[in-house]
């Protein structure tokens, strides 16, 4: 009996934690969007050495200039994406279509730039080559894989903002009340004899 007592605990905490959290993403689905978001910008960030690195390298027309917008957009789109769903309160348009459109512009960015990495690895003269067994040049691969993840990212933001409304509504439908014991045994108090 110990031990079975011991066992429940934990697992009444992490229905609890679940239940807890159930809550919160129906009052603020948009939470899901702006955790994806977060992710994508933090792995891109991390990855920033290697696409300053291949900028320098390939060094061709406005890689610098993508490489810093989407950057800057990213940190934008964070601050905006924030300022669209205040707690509380209804979402503000002209902030959300702010969002949309530095998440827009990121892509845009992200798709110029990736183009531009295309080009230095298929041109004929002065071809750049990575070569994987000696290991040279291997952080333009890790540029464009990581431009690729990140597009993934913003995309699936982009469509998680687009589908709010209906993804809302079904994540409404989730039940997350306390069944309290005793609840079902109530009987209706008869208050009409009361002066």
């Amino acid at each position: 009996m110990g031990q079975s007592q011991v066992s429940a605990k934990p697992r009444k905490g992490f229905k609890e934690f679940i239940r807890k959290f159930l809550v919160s993403i129906k009052r603020q689905p948009q939470n899901i969007a702006m955790f994806i978001l977060l992710v994508g910008f933090v792995f891109f960030s991390l990855n920033l050495t290697s696409i300053s690195d291949t900028t320098a390298l390939i060094n061709t027309a406005n890689m610098g200039q993508c490489e810093f917008c989407i950057m800057l957009f990213s940190i934008l789109a964070f601050v905006v994406f924030l300022r669209s769903f205040p707690k509380r309160q209804k979402v503000k348009v002209p902030m959300l279509a702010l969002t949309f459109l530095f998440l827009g512009i990121i892509i845009f960015m992200d798709i110029v730039y990736l183009s531009r990495i295309n080009e230095a690895l298929t041109r004929e003269e002065n071809r750049i080559i990575i070569n994987y067994e000696a290991g040279t040049n291997l952080f333009i691969a890790n540029a464009w894989s990581t431009l690729i993840v990140y597009l993934i990212f913003v995309g699936i933001v982009v469509f998680l903002l687009a589908t709010l409304p209906v993804y809302s509504k079904l994540l409404k439908k989730i039940n997350t009340s306390i069944d309290v014991e005793g609840n079902m045994n109530m009987t209706a108090v008869d208050i009409s004899g009361e002066e």
